[in-house]
């Protein structure tokens, strides 16, 4: 990973997503700003859905933790929304 993510959560979220699945091209992240935070919103191919959620959630649980380790790097909070 180059350090062109660094400075963008968004896509940071959007690397890691495309290459957990098999369809990268439909993998989407968009980002919707209010009081509360960010909240990043993925959407991947209803297919590689079991993917990114993992076995028990573990493999979003990681998401969310990277992201919320990103977030505090950048003094934000961001939550991530997998969509379905």
């Amino acid at each position: 990973m180059s350090a062109a993510y660094a400075g963008d959560v968004r896509l940071l979220m959007e690397y890691l997503a495309k290459s957990l699945v098999d369809a990268p091209d439909q993998v989407t992240v968009d980002e919707e700003e209010d009081d509360r935070g960010t909240t990043l919103a993925l959407t991947v191919a209803e297919s590689d859905l079991g993917r990114v959620i993992g076995k028990s959630g573990r493999t979003a649980r990681c998401l969310r933790v990277i992201l919320s380790a990103a977030g505090m790097k950048a003094g934000k909070r961001y939550q991530l929304e997998i969509v379905e």
